[in-house]
């Protein structure tokens, strides 16, 4: 995101995010991920919780203290052995088992811990002085003052600064718990507040001059594609140029007839654009109806409604019930994302029974989006979720993305689809280490990298064809790198121009295995990574290949892009759109881009191919790698790098296959949908 309200710019700030320059790193700059720790033995009778003490350099300014917090205490579910192999066998088309999906409330009768181990762990926070908030099974929530927190766990709570100045608190010493209940947890959430998710979006550029006014002449829709010379003026010495793209109103992006025409989109009708298929998005942001009603109505007519349905959590957005001891950021402070989610389902699956919009308030400590994953699995309305709200995983804790992952399990058995975005900085969104975003990088959520058009500009036609050996990876000029400053990136250094103008997201996880469904060429690679018990795939056994990501891409750069309509006034405290929409041609109108583009783009499709096929598809990747394997250039388009001079995401190189720059490619739409094979 790049142009921010004052407050935004400041919740931004906090995060250790500044507007155009490293919006990649991670809130705990100077935190290495977790590792054995170094702390001193547990306390008799008590056992440590593995992973609970990430070690830092970051500099002790004394003893955090709070007269009330909250924190989650993460369970592992019953069962694990019978849970792990379910969800082979709903996934195995071999298996009797095969998609039959769990029914709303099963996963909590086969798999919550019993109610004796619950009982057992609230006790043990009630004696220590805390306060029970039951939350779901899974999650025990206690609340209460910092010592007693302190106190439960036998550790201590610190305050500390970063290299940025960002001040957070956080746990000294590896969190314990008596010996009896420590093997049935998997960590603690709420003892540090460094889990603050950031929306993946890239904004093209303003159409303005350098003076706050409009450029000479409105831009033609077919320009080419920007030159780095034009980006140099443009990101350094702030030059507008003209630039326009698709047919969207003011050339301002791809209309939902490109995006649908582009990929191959069957022309079948309804039944084939998500007809009574329930999607929902992830969000942590107010955004506005009219918003979405103006976008439609200009694509589809006056008397099309969008099938939009708000379900807040945790007192949602505006009217925030934030945990104690949390803080909560409400308002529109990411309704460019909202909106661009919200357009783009639409544009892809417009005949669609309901957009469930969940929506929480952003936080510090994790815990209210771990209440609305909860909520979305727990109501099991949605088919398909799209997530474009993401966390670094070197900013996370191993308590926290295995309790998502519990989630993501319990969604995967319900025949949820999951879909998040993979990350618009390449292979640097997470400096300085090269570790994947979470959730993406979950074993049941399907990553979405991001490409580029690059020079092919469909101007005003509705129906354009594949642009066949032109789409490339998302890396705007090949700008973005690792490189020094020099004459080629205009003496700024490659990382400049990784968080100005932005890549695909892509890498090896830092806590997650490889899963079974992932294998095939390309995915054993010479950067696959395996598990060393701390920065590599922590969670799984020492020697296992990790987790890699993109599973799929589309297109996401925010010089081929889509056209967005978001508006803001005097009663959307804290807008990111009214800070410039209305200086744009038309107003209100403007082109987007990145991975938040490009996960609600492969939900939607998914949707569509559910609505063809009258039931879910469940988790995307078991299927799509089966047809990366079975019939590879019958459903994906391989972004190769070949004969291209955009070839890498600042890191990893696209090759022919499974890359990590754009995973196994981008979509056939038809075939996907029908399951029949393009020739």
């Amino acid at each position: 995101m790049r142009l921010l309200s004052k407050r935004t710019a400041l919740v931004l700030a906090s995060l250790g995010v500044t507007a155009g320059i490293v919006a990649g790193e991670s809130a705990l700059a100077g935190v290495a991920p977790a590792g054995p720790e170094s702390a001193p033995a547990a306390r008799e009778g008590f056992s440590m919780i593995p992973g609970s003490l990430p070690p830092t350099t970051d500099v002790d300014m004394g003893a955090f203290t709070s007269p009330k917090m909250t924190v989650e205490i993460v369970l592992a579910p019953r069962s694990e052995a019978e849970l792990s192999a379910l969800l082979q066998d709903v996934y195995n088309a071999n298996s009797p088992r095969y998609q039959q999906w769990l029914v709303k409330g099963e996963f909590y009768t086969r798999f919550a811990p019993s109610s004796a181990q619950i009982d057992a762990v609230a006790d043990h926070l009630q004696a220590s002085g805390l306060v029970i908030e039951q939350s779901s099974p899974f999650l025990v929530r206690a609340s209460g003052p910092s010592s007693a927190v302190e106190a439960a766990f036998a550790t201590t709570l610190r305050n500390y600064r970063n290299a940025k100045g960002v001040t957070y608190f956080a746990n000294a010493s590896a969190l314990q718990l008596p010996a009896s209940l420590a093997a049935g947890v998997r960590g603690v959430v709420g003892v540090t507040n460094t889990l603050r998710a950031r929306p993946q979006i890239r904004r093209s550029l303003n159409r303005v001059s350098s003076a706050g006014s409009p450029v000479p002449s409105a831009p033609a829709c077919d320009t080419p594609y920007p030159t780095p010379a034009q980006l140099f003026g443009s990101y350094v010495s702030g030059i507008s140029f003209p630039y326009g793209y698709g047919d969207g109103p003011g050339c301002s992006g791809l209309t939902p007839s490109q995006d649908n025409a582009i990929y191959g989109a069957p022309e079948l009708g309804a039944v084939a654009k998500g007809l009574g298929v329930n999607l929902a998005v992830f969000e942590l942001s107010a955004y506005q109806h009219s918003d979405i009603a103006t976008w439609a109505h200009y694509f589809y007519g006056p008397h099309y409604t969008p099938p939009l349905v708000d379900i807040d959590v945790d007192g949602g957005p505006l009217t925030t019930s934030c945990p104690a001891g949390d803080t909560c950021y409400p308002g529109y402070i990411g309704d460019i994302e909202v909106d661009a989610d919200l357009e783009m389902q639409l544009a892809i699956a417009p005949a669609a029974a309901h957009i469930l919009v969940y929506n929480a308030p952003a936080d510090d400590t994790g815990q209210t989006e771990l209440d609305e994953y909860t909520r979305i699995a727990n109501d099991d309305l949605a088919d398909v979720v799209s997530s474009s709200w993401a966390y670094c995983e070197n900013g996370v804790t191993p308590g926290f993305v295995q309790a998502e992952n519990i989630v993501f399990e319990q969604m995967a058995l319900q025949g949820q689809s999951m879909f998040a975005s993979a990350g618009d900085s390449g292979a640097f969104e997470c400096a300085p280490y090269p570790t994947g975003l979470d959730p993406a990088s979950q074993p049941w959520v399907t990553a979405v990298g991001g490409t580029s058009f690059d020079s092919f500009n469909p101007d005003a036609n509705p129906n354009p064809s594949y642009p066949t050996g032109v789409e490339t990876v998302w890396n705007v000029d090949n700008l973005c790198s690792d490189a020094s400053p020099n004459s080629a990136n205009d003496e700024q250094g490659g990382l400049f121009w990784c968080y100005s103008t932005g890549a695909g997201g892509g890498g090896s996880s830092q806590y997650w295995g490889r899963p079974i469904y992932q294998f095939g060429p390309g995915i054993t690679n010479p950067y696959t990574t395996y598990g060393n018990g701390t920065t590599q795939c922590a969670l799984a056994k020492i020697g296992m290949p990790c987790r890699e990501i993109p599973d799929v891409s589309a297109n996401a750069d925010e010089f081929t892009p889509y056209a967005e309509y978001c508006t803001g006034n005097a009663s959307t405290p804290e807008s990111v759109c009214a800070t410039f929409s209305g200086s744009q041609i038309p107003p209100g109108w403007f082109g987007i881009g990145g991975t938040s583009l490009s996960s609600p783009f492969w939900s939607a499709i998914i949707a569509d191919r559910d609505a063809f096929l009258h039931g879910r598809t469940g988790n995307a990747n078991p299927l799509l790698y089966f047809l990366y394997n079975v019939d590879y250039y019958g459903f994906f388009h391989d972004i190769t790098g070949i004969d291209q001079t955009t070839n890498n995401n600042g890191y990893f190189p696209t090759t022919p296959g499974y890359d990590l720059a754009t995973g196994i490619g981008t979509p056939k739409m038809g075939a996907i949908i029908t399951g029949v094979p393009e020739r």
